[in-house]
């Protein structure tokens, strides 16, 4: 079902859906609660520390879990002690109090974004369901500034910042509302966010709202050197798989970025898509050969309690050229620095 619905909302747009009707109702609901906040009719609760959220307007991946991973880093070096709150979405508890991610966290108890965010950033990191009650334990750590991994739509969580992240390569799709198409929300909501992120190349005027004239800052995305999946420090440039064909495996939102990725660096991959959070097993990936299998990092995190020495992942990072960067930077931290926090 998701990969019928995802070649449904990624093609060109064509006539009446038959889901149109329940993309209506969806927005009628996003539209009367997003009325709720503003008049007051449902609270917008503070937060003990300023939140920036990183999110986007669209189902599946983005790019935001890197951008976060990279603005957790360059925060921290300009003198803040950024913490984590997250959903933990793929979770089997997906439970409204707040938990901390441990170095000895399962990736079943706590997520698999979450678990890679803690150990890419080491900073702390709270999965909840309920991202208000994560804000206010992780509040009560020596920290200085809260992201938001996702979160662009929890409304009720008050936030000094909010960036949306879209992914350059399949923009907003069909244009339509859930379930006719992968939006969120409106394309429009663009224009009460604080800073635009565009993952990857494209032209922004057509993924953008017709009168949006805020500048875009671009990312791209760095494959790193390849790690073992079973927790041997051995690392492979990814050129080094060229020499005979890989199976390339993806449990992710976008698995398709991952699969060009490698092949932009000359390797010959047959293709294993899985769905998104897919709870990996050892037979999953009981090829009848002996090729090596490289994944995503978040796939890693799945794979590692069963890893063999053919598994392999890559890690990415994101990149911004220094305009960009610094733009990003001091934009957030003007915000962060303006922050007051609430009296009691």
């Amino acid at each position: 079902m998701e990969r019928r619905l995802t070649r449904l909302w990624y093609r060109p747009r064509g006539g009446p859906s038959l889901l149109q009707p329940l993309a209506w109702v969806y927005g009628a609901g996003m539209r009367a609660r997003g009325c709720a906040y503003g008049m007051g009719w449902l609270r917008v609760v503070p937060s003990p520390k300023p939140v920036v959220v990183v999110g986007n307007l669209t189902v599946g991946g983005t790019g935001k879990t890197p951008l976060t991973v990279w603005l957790a880093e360059q925060l921290r070096d300009s003198g803040l002690r950024p913490g984590i709150v997250t959903r933990g979405y793929g979770r089997r508890e997906a439970s409204a109090q707040p938990r901390f991610v441990r170095a000895g966290s399962r990736w079943e108890e706590v997520g698999d974004e979450p678990l890679l965010l803690s150990r890419r950033t080491g900073c702390p990191t709270v999965v909840a369901a309920d991202r208000v009650a994560a804000a206010r334990r992780l509040g009560s750590e020596p920290i200085d500034v809260i992201l938001s991994d996702d979160g662009l739509q929890h409304l009720r969580l008050a936030r000094v910042c909010e960036i949306a992240v879209i992914d350059g390569a399949r923009g907003f799709g069909n244009g339509r509302l859930l379930p006719a198409g992968p939006l969120r929300e409106p394309a429009s909501r663009l224009d009460r966010v604080d800073l635009v992120v565009l993952n990857g190349s494209a032209d922004h005027a057509s993924l953008a709202p017709p009168g949006f004239a805020r500048p875009v800052l671009r990312m791209s995305l760095i494959a790193g050197r390849a790690r073992r999946v079973d927790g041997s420090p051995a690392e492979r440039p990814i050129e080094d798989f060229r020499e005979g064909p890989v199976h390339a495996v993806a449990g992710i939102g976008h698995p398709e970025r991952f699969f060009r990725e490698l092949e932009t660096h000359g390797l010959e991959v047959s293709r294993v898509a899985f769905p998104d959070h897919h709870p990996f097993t050892a037979r999953d990936l009981a090829f009848s050969d002996d090729r090596p299998i490289l994944m995503t990092e978040k796939d890693a995190v799945r794979c590692a309690a069963f890893a063999t020495a053919r598994m392999w992942y890559v890690p990415v990072s994101a990149r911004f050229d220094a305009a960009d960067a610094d733009a990003l930077v001091a934009e957030v931290r003007r915000r962060v620095d303006a922050f007051r926090p609430p009296t009691l």
